[in-house]
């Protein structure tokens, strides 16, 4: 058992991290407000490094965006030999709710003592748990912040100067504009407005086609009545014939 757990450690790659703030990037969070189903975090940067676009700013982000950056730590196959910090646990006020819930329906059966000694020791545990909860995401930020690999990466400068939804975001790991893409993008975008210009083409000759085969239609049957017409009078003409030389 512990020859397995040393084989597997062994794949890891083990990095010294200094906790202690470094003026160039340092990260806390300066404000929390908790509401019936979720918590805000305010996150706070403080930065001199030139990936930001200031060097002081501040976002709010709740807990799904702090499991977003630790799964994109954890599916990124860049980081896959580093330790990635846990992620912080989802916040979790539902047991303390229930007791003010049910302090309030119990009130009418207590003394006013008695109710505000159990009031004060529920908010109490409320906020315990409240300042535990904010405390946990910040340790997560302040190891990111402090490791001199993961603070490097992309998503996590995203996830610090974002303000919205980071699941939608797609972020690569390259900073840079790679020409040749760039040079392909152009291209694919030039092919598709000439197949575009063709396909329109291609459906005016088309409806052309069928104009002209509606028309070639209405000139057959235009003939085809005429010829009937035709065969009637030679028909008549012998009758007319007859009538003009009096055989009647």
């Amino acid at each position: 058992m512990m020859e397995d757990l040393d084989n597997e450690n062994r794949g890891l790659k083990a990095i010294n991290v200094d906790l202690q703030s470094d003026p160039a990037l340092q990260v806390d969070i300066s404000d929390a407000l908790s509401e019936w189903d979720k918590v805000k975090f305010t996150v706070h940067t403080q930065s001199l490094l030139p990936n930001f676009k200031q060097n002081e700013f501040s976002v709010v982000q709740q807990h799904k965006q702090f499991i977003w950056l630790h799964d994109s730590f954890v599916k990124n196959e860049d980081y896959a030999g580093y330790i990635i910090p846990p992620a912080p646990p989802r916040p979790d006020f539902d047991t303390s709710r229930e007791k003010v819930q049910k302090l309030g329906e119990g009130e009418g059966s207590m003394t006013k003592e008695e109710f505000t000694k159990m009031k004060q020791e529920m908010e109490a545990e409320y906020f315990g748990i409240f300042k535990k909860t904010v405390a946990m995401h910040e340790v997560f930020l302040c190891h990111v912040t402090a490791h001199p690999i993961l603070r490097k990466y992309l998503n996590f400068h995203v996830f610090l100067e974002y303000n919205q939804d980071l699941n939608g975001v797609i972020v690569s790991g390259v900073t840079d504009v790679d020409n040749f893409f760039q040079h392909e993008q152009t291209f694919l975008l030039e092919y598709h407005n000439r197949v575009k210009d063709a396909s329109a083409n291609s459906d005016r000759m088309t409806r052309s086609h069928k104009t002209l085969l509606h028309s070639e239609k209405k000139l057959v049957e235009l003939a085809e009545l005429e010829l009937k017409h035709a065969k009637v009078n030679l028909q008549l003409l012998p009758n007319c014939l007859s009538v003009l030389n009096g055989d009647t």
